[in-house]
């Protein structure tokens, strides 16, 4: 055998495989043997068929089946003692392969491309300087929250006149069609252009209104006129509504009634405290949003700083290829997202094989326990299941044919190397409100 690699670029290249008759055959008469003893063929007893019958009836097959097994080997292993960094995978000339005389042929040559990514560095060290969030709830949004969480609690009464933030129930009518539905109009579902007509509507009132200019959002037309998505995405033209009922809710009393709805009974006793908690919760809310961003724009920004060379022809041709729902509108679209993330994939590599980051199973296995519990009620529930975390656990692991152990181990991976790099990068806290944070988002 003779492997041989040819270097067209530091991101590209090409290997040759040549397979003599010596490489392949005795793993053929191997096979040939196993064939006989196991084939049950009429007229020969089990074990005792000819190997030449085997050959004359599977030959070819088992031929091509064992070449097949000596390349995949042959070509893994090159590649591991070369020490190439594979994108994608090698991919056979298949016109070259289309040409093999598998009757006749006794030597054969193949070539496949690869794309690789030569040795690179990822500097993790103060000189690399991101930006992170502390959300403080301004009083604006915690009065609004206190506002929201109040009508959220609070009792629904139907008055006479709609007034702003109302729910309006009643019968739609297509003017110029056969559409008829009885249904609830969500306040938040009105643009705010239109909101003004349907403010001092009564009972037994009629309102006019082009339907794509008041409700913008196809799934709330959906479900108020009872028609399919398609035909509510496309729906134009004038509606009429006759109301039938005005739906309010009356903001609860901040008073224990509301506390014990709100965060369990007393667990807060007075509304200084309930507010304190309302402010604490909301900014735990925040706090896992600031975080999330935060290990974005560490992502982005060791994909923008560290200098990796992707072999993108081959890795376009390489999803086309291996992928038959891609489409070439898809990688034309999505091939920019898709070398961002790749490049952030071997940039994880990089820092956990420099740092030397590997992850145990018993941290694959507290990770589980810890989603395990979250999903059924969090520390409330750790008691009443602890006897039986420990088969909860292993039952999600093994699942999936192990798929759901290999999420969890590169959750914890991923974990552990995001930890790394914040310990050892330069983080400035900025303490923002919601209306900064959504800025800093938004750039």
């Amino acid at each position: 055998m003779d492997i041989t690699l040819d270097k067209k670029s530091p991101t590209e290249a090409s290997i040759k495989v040549t397979l003599k008759e010596s490489d392949y055959q005795p793993n053929v008469e191997e096979k040939v043997k196993e064939y006989a003893k196991k084939a049950s063929i009429k007229g020969f007893r089990p074990g005792k068929v000819p190997t030449g019958l085997i050959k004359k009836m599977y030959g070819k097959s088992i031929v091509v089946e064992e070449i097949n097994n000596v390349l995949s080997k042959s070509l893994s292993d090159y590649i591991k003692e070369q020490n190439i960094q594979l994108i994608g995978e090698p991919l056979p000339n298949e016109e070259q392969a289309a040409k093999i005389d598998w009757d006749n042929q006794k030597e054969f040559e193949f070539d496949y491309q690869i794309g690789m990514v030569d040795d690179f560095k990822v500097d993790i060290s103060d000189k690399q300087k991101v930006n992170s969030y502390t959300i403080e709830l301004d009083k604006k949004t915690l009065d609004e929250t206190l506002d929201n969480v109040k009508k959220q609690f609070g009792n629904s009464v139907n008055p006479e006149t709609s007034e702003e933030g109302d729910s309006i129930y009643g019968l739609f009518e297509q003017v110029d069609g056969d559409i008829s539905n009885e249904g609830l109009l969500e306040w938040s579902n009105i643009a705010k252009k239109e909101q003004k007509k349907f403010i001092g509507l009564k009972q037994d009132d009629t309102v006019e209104f082009a339907i794509e200019k008041v409700i913008e959002d196809a799934h709330a037309v959906m479900h108020l006129l009872n028609v399919e998505h398609d035909a509510a995405h496309d729906l134009k033209g004038k509606f009429k509504l006759t109301v039938k009922n005005i739906n309010r809710m009356e903001a609860a009393e901040l008073n224990q009634e509301l506390f014990d709805k709100v965060f369990g009974k007393d667990a807060v006793k007075s509304e200084e405290e309930f507010v304190n908690k309302v402010k604490e919760t909301v900014e735990g809310n925040y706090k896992r949003e600031t975080e999330l961003f935060l290990d974005q724009t560490i992502k982005e920004h060791f994909v923008s700083k560290t200098k990796i060379d992707i072999p993108e022809e081959f890795l376009k041709e390489w999803l086309l290829k291996t992928n038959d729902k891609i489409t070439q509108e898809d990688l034309d679209r999505e091939f920019g997202q898709y070398v961002e993330s790749l490049k952030w994939d071997l940039i994880k590599n990089k820092i956990a094989e420099d740092k030397e980051i590997k992850v145990e199973n018993a941290e694959v296995v507290d990770k589980a326990k810890s989603m395990i519990l979250q999903q059924l009620g969090g520390a409330g529930a750790a008691e009443q299941l602890k006897d039986h975390m420990d088969a909860f656990a292993d039952n999600y692991l093994k699942a999936e044919n192990g798929q759901n152990y290999m999420k969890v181990f590169t959750e914890v991976r991923d974990d552990k190397i995001l930890a790394y790099v914040k310990e050892n990068i330069s983080i400035t806290d900025k303490k923002v409100d919601v209306e900064g944070f959504k800025k800093a988002v938004e750039k």
